[in-house]
């Protein structure tokens, strides 16, 4: 609901101001120069296209989804600080369609193309694009009049895998949809990782994604419910599953309610893009992976406004990078058969907010420290004192996201010591500072690009 209210919010404010005062900034749009921002003062930052028209923009993006909802709130801060741009916008689902030709003057779209129809139609404005999903496979090159926003699809499988191996669990299943190029590529990265550590993985792919948009849509739904749910009584149990995205994660969930199923007992789940009220109305909540959207949708009109302007920049791909995994009741389970490393894992779960020694667990775990060093191992495949540093880097890690917390306090709220020891200790294991993970994973809350006289680009 939070970032629905976000979103609502920056679509009242898609009438650009001719004048936008940013940290310190003013941005004009009749300006040519621009110039770096981190120096003190007001400074004129310039960004129009080289008519010197407002660039009209069609944005060809779901308000539905969380992700469409994400992408969008980035465009909508880059054409606040850097326009003034004119945004169309047409409220709906995945199927879009290009503004009528006869009363748009369109310069740019950034669009999700869910189609080689749509493909092709957007090809044939001759205006410069940046689209989602229009393969997943082929990096935009040097030269062509387009870029692409494409999720990290290896990124993304490795973050869902290292969620479920932390639960205890050594059989896996990935569900995707046969029709999706992203989905396919996720459920690609998952089995090639799980493969890697020597652990099985079973795949299963539902029919299509549109129907929904069929006119006997419960009845197909229906029927497909029913084969995802035989699916699922057919695997070994207990059993953790990655779902492409929030809506094959609550369908899931759904077909495990059909049949007889207990979540997340019998079958963990953790589904991408963390659209909170999707998963928040599964039953029970869904766990799901958060993409950096804000910041890709940022990206994404940066490089439209290249494009536009008449410059071929180096990199027309725009990364979707995920930050954590957002935990609800979904996959909040140990799956141990060892009750003893069970024990020890609830222990150190309930701690990543405050400092536990080892002797404290093997203390609660009533057996002695050499027996469950041992049993602990063979079972996680890490020593206890390594999970235990996990785990507070975990909570870390959350409170970096999803705060605007000092450092101090983010080191005492996730069980560290001091803040020597956290920063020493985050930097070995993440092989970056707090600081820089803190800024590298949110959106982009102060960097003005700049164009020298030159052409050239920059950031402040």
């Amino acid at each position: 609901m939070r970032q629905m209210k976000s979103f609502m919010q920056a679509m009242s404010c898609l009438a650009i101001p001719q004048q936008v005062r940013y940290k310190g900034l003013v941005a004009e749009p009749n300006s040519r120069r621009r110039v770096r921002g981190r120096q003190r003062g007001l400074y004129t930052v310039r960004n129009t296209p080289r008519n010197g028209r407002v660039p009209h923009v069609a944005v060809l993006l779901e308000t539905s989804t969380e992700y469409g909802r994400g992408l969008l709130r980035g465009i909508v801060r880059y054409s606040r600080l850097h326009g003034p741009w004119s945004l169309c916008v047409a409220p709906g689902h995945l199927e879009q369609e290009l503004p009528n030709s006869s009363s748009w003057a369109g310069t740019g779209i950034i669009a999700r193309i869910r189609s080689l129809q749509m493909a092709r139609l957007i090809r044939s404005t001759h205006v410069p694009f940046v689209a989602s999903s229009l393969t997943e496979f082929r990096t935009p090159k040097t030269g062509d009049s387009f870029g692409e926003i494409r999720t990290d699809s290896e990124a993304i499988a490795r973050l869902g895998a290292m969620h479920l191996l932390e639960r205890g669990f050594r059989r896996f299943a990935f569900c995707g949809f046969t029709d999706c190029g992203w989905s396919i590529a996720r459920e690609s990265k998952f089995n090639d990782f799980l493969r890697s550590k020597g652990l099985p993985c079973v795949t299963y792919r539902i029919r299509s994604t549109n129907w929904m948009h069929w006119h006997d849509w419960i009845s197909v739904w229906e029927s497909e419910q029913l084969v995802i749910a035989k699916w699922l009584q057919s695997l070994p149990r207990p059993i953790g599953v990655m779902a492409c995205n929030d809506i094959c994660g609550r369908a899931l969930l759904q077909a495990c309610a059909t049949a007889g199923l207990r979540v997340p007992d019998d079958v963990a789940v953790v589904g991408v893009d963390n659209d909170e009220l999707m998963c928040e109305l599964s039953n029970p909540p869904l766990s799901s992976i958060a993409l950096n959207l804000e910041k890709a949708g940022y990206d994404a009109a940066s490089l439209l406004n290249s494009l536009m302007c008449g410059r071929s920049p180096r990199v027309r791909l725009v990364r979707v990078e995920p930050t954590h995994v957002v935990a609800r009741r979904s996959s909040e389970v140990i799956a141990q058969e060892d009750p003893v490393v069970a024990v020890a894992l609830q222990v150190i779960r309930n701690s990543s907010r405050q400092p536990i020694t080892v002797t404290e667990i093997v203390e609660k775990s009533g057996v002695s420290r050499r027996t469950i060093e041992r049993r602990f191992y063979k079972a996680v495949g890490r020593s206890i004192f390594s999970e235990v540093t996990r785990s507070h880097l975990e909570q870390a890690k959350l409170l970096l996201l999803e705060t605007s917390l000092p450092i101090r306090d983010v080191a005492t709220g996730a069980g560290f010591g001091s803040v020597k020891s956290f920063r020493r200790i985050f930097h070995q294991r993440v092989g970056m500072t707090s600081n820089d993970f803190r800024r590298r994973s949110t959106a982009h809350s102060s960097e003005i690009v700049i164009e020298g006289r030159n052409g050239s680009r920059d950031s402040g």
